[in-house]
Protein backbone atom coordinates (compact mmCIF):
# COMPACT_ATOMS: atom_id res chain seq x y z
CA UNK A 1 0.00 0.00 0.00
CA UNK A 2 1.83 3.07 -1.27
CA UNK A 3 0.35 6.24 0.21
CA UNK A 4 1.19 9.92 -0.31
CA UNK A 5 0.58 11.96 2.83
CA UNK A 6 -0.18 15.67 2.33
CA UNK A 7 -0.90 17.32 5.71
CA UNK A 8 -1.44 20.79 4.22
CA UNK A 9 -2.25 23.83 6.32
CA UNK A 10 -3.72 24.76 9.69
CA UNK A 11 -5.02 21.82 11.68
CA UNK A 12 -4.11 19.55 8.78
CA UNK A 13 -0.73 18.93 10.36
CA UNK A 14 -2.26 17.80 13.67
CA UNK A 15 -5.09 15.62 12.42
CA UNK A 16 -3.01 13.82 9.78
CA UNK A 17 -0.46 12.98 12.47
CA UNK A 18 -3.10 10.92 14.28
CA UNK A 19 -4.15 9.08 11.11
CA UNK A 20 -0.50 8.28 10.42
CA UNK A 21 -0.31 6.68 13.87
CA UNK A 22 -3.12 4.33 12.81
CA UNK A 23 -1.15 3.40 9.67
CA UNK A 24 1.93 2.80 11.83
CA UNK A 25 -0.12 0.52 14.08
CA UNK A 26 -1.17 -1.58 11.10
CA UNK A 27 2.38 -1.60 9.76
CA UNK A 28 3.65 -2.92 13.09
CA UNK A 29 1.26 -5.85 12.59
CA UNK A 30 2.96 -6.68 9.30
CA UNK A 31 0.75 -4.92 6.77
CA UNK A 32 2.86 -3.61 3.84
CA UNK A 33 2.09 0.09 4.23
CA UNK A 34 4.51 2.69 2.86
CA UNK A 35 3.94 6.42 3.08
CA UNK A 36 5.82 9.55 2.11
CA UNK A 37 5.10 13.18 3.03
CA UNK A 38 4.88 16.24 0.78
CA UNK A 39 3.56 19.80 0.95
CA UNK A 40 0.41 21.20 -0.62
CA UNK A 41 -1.60 24.39 -0.31
CA UNK A 42 -0.31 27.40 1.58
CA UNK A 43 2.63 25.53 3.07
CA UNK A 44 3.73 24.51 -0.43
CA UNK A 45 3.38 28.09 -1.64
CA UNK A 46 5.54 29.30 1.25
CA UNK A 47 8.20 26.69 0.43
CA UNK A 48 8.09 26.57 -3.36
CA UNK A 49 5.91 29.43 -4.58
CA UNK A 50 3.29 26.98 -5.88
CA UNK A 51 0.33 25.39 -4.02
CA UNK A 52 0.96 22.17 -5.98
CA UNK A 53 4.68 21.76 -6.67
CA UNK A 54 5.78 19.33 -9.36
CA UNK A 55 7.38 17.12 -6.70
CA UNK A 56 4.09 16.81 -4.82
CA UNK A 57 2.17 16.03 -7.99
CA UNK A 58 4.71 13.35 -8.94
CA UNK A 59 4.45 11.74 -5.51
CA UNK A 60 0.66 11.75 -5.78
CA UNK A 61 0.80 10.24 -9.28
CA UNK A 62 3.15 7.46 -8.14
CA UNK A 63 1.11 6.61 -5.04
CA UNK A 64 -1.90 4.30 -4.97
CA UNK A 65 -3.77 6.62 -2.60
CA UNK A 66 -3.38 10.09 -1.09
CA UNK A 67 -4.21 11.13 2.47
CA UNK A 68 -4.84 14.88 2.73
CA UNK A 69 -5.32 17.11 5.76
CA UNK A 70 -6.68 20.52 4.76
CA UNK A 71 -5.56 23.58 2.81
CA UNK A 72 -6.07 27.31 3.16
CA UNK A 73 -5.55 30.28 5.44
CA UNK A 74 -6.57 33.94 5.56
CA UNK A 75 -2.97 35.02 4.92
CA UNK A 76 -3.26 33.63 1.39
CA UNK A 77 -6.54 35.31 0.41
CA UNK A 78 -4.78 38.23 -1.27
CA UNK A 79 -2.67 36.03 -3.55
CA UNK A 80 -3.49 35.80 -7.27
CA UNK A 81 -6.12 33.11 -7.70
CA UNK A 82 -3.77 30.51 -9.33
CA UNK A 83 -1.46 30.75 -6.31
CA UNK A 84 -4.10 30.29 -3.60
CA UNK A 85 -3.98 27.06 -1.55
CA UNK A 86 -7.37 25.84 -2.77
CA UNK A 87 -6.16 25.93 -6.37
CA UNK A 88 -3.53 23.36 -5.49
CA UNK A 89 -6.24 20.96 -4.35
CA UNK A 90 -8.43 21.66 -7.40
CA UNK A 91 -5.47 21.06 -9.71
CA UNK A 92 -4.60 17.82 -7.92
CA UNK A 93 -8.14 16.50 -8.39
CA UNK A 94 -8.08 17.50 -12.05
CA UNK A 95 -4.58 16.15 -12.80
CA UNK A 96 -5.42 12.78 -11.25
CA UNK A 97 -8.91 12.64 -12.85
CA UNK A 98 -10.55 12.18 -9.45
CA UNK A 99 -14.06 12.65 -10.75
CA UNK A 100 -16.21 10.92 -8.11
CA UNK A 101 -16.44 12.45 -4.65
CA UNK A 102 -17.96 10.23 -1.96
CA UNK A 103 -19.35 12.10 1.03
CA UNK A 104 -21.04 9.97 3.70
CA UNK A 105 -23.35 11.61 6.23
CA UNK A 106 -23.44 9.05 9.02
CA UNK A 107 -24.76 9.87 12.47
CA UNK A 108 -23.29 7.79 15.27
CA UNK A 109 -25.90 6.89 17.92
CA UNK A 110 -23.71 8.45 20.63
CA UNK A 111 -23.88 11.83 18.85
CA UNK A 112 -27.61 12.15 18.16
CA UNK A 113 -27.87 15.04 20.60
CA UNK A 114 -25.08 16.91 18.76
CA UNK A 115 -27.32 17.46 15.73
CA UNK A 116 -29.34 20.68 15.57
CA UNK A 117 -32.32 18.67 14.28
CA UNK A 118 -34.70 16.67 16.46
CA UNK A 119 -33.43 13.18 17.32
CA UNK A 120 -36.39 11.48 15.65
CA UNK A 121 -35.49 13.22 12.37
CA UNK A 122 -31.81 12.21 12.28
CA UNK A 123 -31.50 9.04 14.39
CA UNK A 124 -29.86 6.22 12.38
CA UNK A 125 -29.08 8.61 9.52
CA UNK A 126 -26.82 7.04 6.88
CA UNK A 127 -26.59 8.85 3.52
CA UNK A 128 -23.94 8.66 0.81
CA UNK A 129 -23.63 11.65 -1.52
CA UNK A 130 -21.77 11.04 -4.78
CA UNK A 131 -20.64 14.36 -6.26
CA UNK A 132 -19.09 14.75 -9.70
CA UNK A 133 -15.85 16.56 -9.02
CA UNK A 134 -13.96 17.61 -12.14
CA UNK A 135 -16.58 19.26 -14.35
CA UNK A 136 -19.48 21.72 -14.07
CA UNK A 137 -19.28 25.45 -13.45
CA UNK A 138 -16.08 25.23 -11.39
CA UNK A 139 -14.05 24.20 -14.43
CA UNK A 140 -16.14 25.33 -17.40
CA UNK A 141 -14.72 27.81 -19.91
CA UNK A 142 -15.03 30.67 -20.69
CA UNK A 143 -14.96 32.34 -17.30
CA UNK A 144 -13.78 35.63 -15.88
CA UNK A 145 -14.66 39.26 -15.19
CA UNK A 146 -15.13 41.66 -18.09
CA UNK A 147 -16.60 45.03 -19.01
CA UNK A 148 -19.85 44.77 -20.97
CA UNK A 149 -20.91 47.13 -23.82
CA UNK A 150 -22.58 49.41 -21.29
CA UNK A 151 -19.22 49.91 -19.56
CA UNK A 152 -20.23 47.85 -16.51
CA UNK A 153 -18.17 45.07 -14.95
CA UNK A 154 -19.75 41.61 -15.00
CA UNK A 155 -18.60 38.20 -13.91
CA UNK A 156 -19.32 35.08 -15.95
CA UNK A 157 -18.86 31.34 -15.58
CA UNK A 158 -19.85 28.43 -17.78
CA UNK A 159 -21.78 25.38 -16.58
CA UNK A 160 -20.96 22.48 -18.89
CA UNK A 161 -21.09 18.68 -18.75
CA UNK A 162 -20.35 16.17 -21.48
CA UNK A 163 -22.28 12.93 -21.66
CA UNK A 164 -19.18 10.78 -20.88
CA UNK A 165 -18.54 12.86 -17.73
CA UNK A 166 -22.08 12.24 -16.50
CA UNK A 167 -22.03 8.60 -17.53
CA UNK A 168 -18.89 7.70 -15.57
CA UNK A 169 -20.10 9.25 -12.30
CA UNK A 170 -23.49 7.62 -12.86
CA UNK A 171 -21.83 4.19 -12.99
CA UNK A 172 -19.98 4.94 -9.75
CA UNK A 173 -23.22 5.98 -8.02
CA UNK A 174 -25.18 2.98 -9.24
CA UNK A 175 -22.45 0.57 -8.12
CA UNK A 176 -22.44 2.14 -4.65
CA UNK A 177 -26.24 1.95 -4.52
CA UNK A 178 -26.00 -1.75 -5.40
CA UNK A 179 -23.91 -2.31 -2.26
CA UNK A 180 -26.38 -0.43 -0.06
CA UNK A 181 -30.20 -0.30 -0.33
CA UNK A 182 -30.48 -0.13 -4.15
CA UNK A 183 -31.95 3.36 -3.93
CA UNK A 184 -30.45 6.24 -5.93
CA UNK A 185 -31.74 9.81 -6.11
CA UNK A 186 -30.31 11.98 -8.90
CA UNK A 187 -30.44 15.70 -8.14
CA UNK A 188 -30.63 18.26 -10.95
CA UNK A 189 -32.38 21.45 -12.08
CA UNK A 190 -33.47 20.26 -15.51
CA UNK A 191 -36.55 22.51 -15.58
CA UNK A 192 -34.31 25.55 -16.15
CA UNK A 193 -30.80 24.28 -16.97
CA UNK A 194 -30.07 22.43 -20.20
CA UNK A 195 -26.84 21.12 -18.65
CA UNK A 196 -28.84 19.17 -16.10
CA UNK A 197 -31.44 18.16 -18.68
CA UNK A 198 -28.60 16.20 -20.29
CA UNK A 199 -27.63 15.00 -16.80
CA UNK A 200 -31.09 13.51 -16.19
CA UNK A 201 -31.34 11.93 -19.65
CA UNK A 202 -27.95 10.26 -19.15
CA UNK A 203 -28.85 9.00 -15.67
CA UNK A 204 -31.99 7.39 -17.05
CA UNK A 205 -30.01 5.77 -19.86
CA UNK A 206 -27.37 4.35 -17.48
CA UNK A 207 -30.07 3.11 -15.11
CA UNK A 208 -31.05 0.48 -17.71
CA UNK A 209 -27.82 -1.32 -16.85
CA UNK A 210 -28.80 -1.50 -13.17
CA UNK A 211 -32.39 -2.77 -13.08
CA UNK A 212 -32.07 -3.68 -9.39
CA UNK A 213 -31.60 -0.04 -8.43
CA UNK A 214 -34.60 2.25 -7.98
CA UNK A 215 -33.73 5.60 -9.61
CA UNK A 216 -35.61 8.77 -8.64
CA UNK A 217 -35.06 12.41 -9.55
CA UNK A 218 -35.33 15.61 -7.52
CA UNK A 219 -34.74 19.29 -8.21
CA UNK A 220 -31.88 20.70 -6.16
CA UNK A 221 -33.99 23.26 -4.29
CA UNK A 222 -36.41 20.55 -3.17
CA UNK A 223 -33.50 18.26 -2.26
CA UNK A 224 -32.05 20.98 -0.02
CA UNK A 225 -35.41 21.28 1.74
CA UNK A 226 -35.94 17.52 2.03
CA UNK A 227 -32.51 17.02 3.62
CA UNK A 228 -33.65 18.96 6.67
CA UNK A 229 -37.32 17.92 6.50
CA UNK A 230 -36.96 14.16 6.05
CA UNK A 231 -33.31 13.17 5.44
CA UNK A 232 -33.83 9.45 6.04
CA UNK A 233 -35.78 9.17 2.80
CA UNK A 234 -32.39 9.24 1.04
CA UNK A 235 -29.80 6.49 0.77
CA UNK A 236 -27.49 7.42 -2.14
CA UNK A 237 -27.64 10.84 -3.82
CA UNK A 238 -25.77 11.63 -7.04
CA UNK A 239 -25.39 15.15 -8.39
CA UNK A 240 -23.10 17.59 -10.16
CA UNK A 241 -20.14 19.51 -8.80
CA UNK A 242 -21.80 22.74 -7.66
CA UNK A 243 -25.01 21.20 -6.32
CA UNK A 244 -22.99 18.47 -4.62
CA UNK A 245 -20.70 21.01 -2.99
CA UNK A 246 -23.68 22.68 -1.32
CA UNK A 247 -25.82 19.64 -0.51
CA UNK A 248 -22.96 17.60 0.97
CA UNK A 249 -22.09 20.40 3.39
CA UNK A 250 -25.75 20.71 4.35
CA UNK A 251 -25.97 16.95 4.91
CA UNK A 252 -22.81 16.98 7.00
CA UNK A 253 -24.39 19.26 9.59
CA UNK A 254 -27.26 16.82 10.10
CA UNK A 255 -24.66 14.74 11.96
CA UNK A 256 -23.75 17.50 14.40
CA UNK A 257 -20.15 18.18 13.43
CA UNK A 258 -18.10 18.29 10.25
CA UNK A 259 -15.23 17.05 12.43
CA UNK A 260 -16.67 13.53 12.18
CA UNK A 261 -17.06 13.13 8.42
CA UNK A 262 -14.55 11.69 5.93
CA UNK A 263 -14.57 11.82 2.14
CA UNK A 264 -13.08 10.06 -0.86
CA UNK A 265 -12.37 11.31 -4.38
CA UNK A 266 -11.86 8.44 -6.81
CA UNK A 267 -10.65 7.90 -10.37
CA UNK A 268 -11.93 5.22 -12.73
CA UNK A 269 -9.52 2.60 -11.32
CA UNK A 270 -10.25 3.22 -7.64
CA UNK A 271 -7.20 5.34 -6.87
CA UNK A 272 -8.32 7.95 -4.39
CA UNK A 273 -7.68 11.14 -2.50
CA UNK A 274 -8.98 10.81 1.05
CA UNK A 275 -9.60 13.80 3.30
CA UNK A 276 -11.86 15.11 6.06
CA UNK A 277 -14.60 17.38 4.76
CA UNK A 278 -13.70 20.26 7.07
CA UNK A 279 -11.23 23.05 6.35
CA UNK A 280 -7.91 24.08 7.83
CA UNK A 281 -9.50 25.96 10.78
CA UNK A 282 -6.56 28.34 11.28
CA UNK A 283 -8.21 29.81 14.38
CA UNK A 284 -7.57 26.59 16.33
CA UNK A 285 -4.42 25.40 14.56
CA UNK A 286 -1.60 24.44 16.89
CA UNK A 287 -3.87 24.20 19.94
CA UNK A 288 -4.21 20.40 19.94
CA UNK A 289 -8.01 20.62 20.13
CA UNK A 290 -9.11 19.70 16.58
CA UNK A 291 -11.12 16.53 16.01
CA UNK A 292 -8.96 13.93 14.17
CA UNK A 293 -11.76 11.38 13.72
CA UNK A 294 -12.82 12.56 10.25
CA UNK A 295 -9.24 12.09 9.04
CA UNK A 296 -8.95 8.69 10.70
CA UNK A 297 -12.26 7.66 9.14
CA UNK A 298 -10.95 8.90 5.76
CA UNK A 299 -8.21 6.31 6.21
CA UNK A 300 -10.94 3.70 6.71
CA UNK A 301 -12.50 4.76 3.40
CA UNK A 302 -9.08 4.41 1.78
CA UNK A 303 -8.74 0.86 3.02
CA UNK A 304 -12.21 0.02 1.69
CA UNK A 305 -12.30 1.74 -1.71
CA UNK A 306 -8.68 1.72 -2.93
CA UNK A 307 -7.11 -1.27 -1.20
CA UNK A 308 -10.23 -3.47 -0.78
CA UNK A 309 -9.13 -4.11 2.82
CA UNK A 310 -12.61 -4.33 4.30
CA UNK A 311 -11.29 -5.85 7.50
CA UNK A 312 -8.95 -2.93 8.19
CA UNK A 313 -11.67 -0.41 7.32
CA UNK A 314 -14.02 -2.13 9.73
CA UNK A 315 -11.41 -2.19 12.50
CA UNK A 316 -10.89 1.56 12.21
CA UNK A 317 -14.62 2.27 12.25
CA UNK A 318 -15.16 -0.07 15.17
CA UNK A 319 -12.34 1.61 17.11
CA UNK A 320 -13.95 5.02 16.55
CA UNK A 321 -17.29 3.68 17.80
CA UNK A 322 -15.58 2.24 20.88
CA UNK A 323 -13.96 5.57 21.68
CA UNK A 324 -17.23 7.44 21.31
CA UNK A 325 -18.98 4.78 23.39
CA UNK A 326 -16.57 5.51 26.22
CA UNK A 327 -17.69 9.14 26.19
CA UNK A 328 -14.49 10.67 24.82
CA UNK A 329 -15.14 13.91 22.94
CA UNK A 330 -13.12 16.69 21.35
CA UNK A 331 -14.50 20.20 21.83
CA UNK A 332 -16.58 20.23 18.63
CA UNK A 333 -18.72 17.30 19.80
CA UNK A 334 -18.42 17.82 23.56
CA UNK A 335 -21.56 17.56 25.66
CA UNK A 336 -22.39 17.46 29.33
CA UNK A 337 -21.29 14.25 30.97
CA UNK A 338 -18.64 13.45 28.36
CA UNK A 339 -14.86 13.50 28.80
CA UNK A 340 -13.12 16.32 26.94
CA UNK A 341 -9.94 15.18 25.20
CA UNK A 342 -7.33 16.77 22.95
CA UNK A 343 -6.44 15.86 19.37
CA UNK A 344 -3.54 13.66 20.45
CA UNK A 345 -5.53 12.06 23.28
CA UNK A 346 -8.27 11.10 20.82
CA UNK A 347 -5.58 9.57 18.62
CA UNK A 348 -4.22 7.68 21.64
CA UNK A 349 -7.68 6.27 22.34
CA UNK A 350 -8.29 5.13 18.75
CA UNK A 351 -4.90 3.41 18.49
CA UNK A 352 -5.52 1.70 21.84
CA UNK A 353 -8.96 0.57 20.69
CA UNK A 354 -7.45 -1.04 17.58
Amino acid sequence: MKIAVLPGDGIGQEIVKEAVRVMEAFRSEGYPIEFEFASIGGKAFDEAGDPLPDSTLKLARDAQAILLGAVGGVQYDSLPRPKRPEQGLLRLRKELALFANLRPALLYPELVSASTLKPEIVANLDIMIVRELTGDIYFGQPRGIRVNPAGEREGFNTMVYSEPEVRRVAHTAFKIAMKRKCKLCSVDKMNVLETTELWRETMIEVSKEYPEVSLTHMYVDNAAMQLVRNPKQFDVIVTGNMFGDILSDEASMLTGSIGMLPSASLDAQGKGLYEPIHGSAPDIAGKNIANPLATILSLAMMMRYTFAEERLAGRIEHAVRQVLGKGLRTSDIFESGATLVSTSQMGDAVVAAL
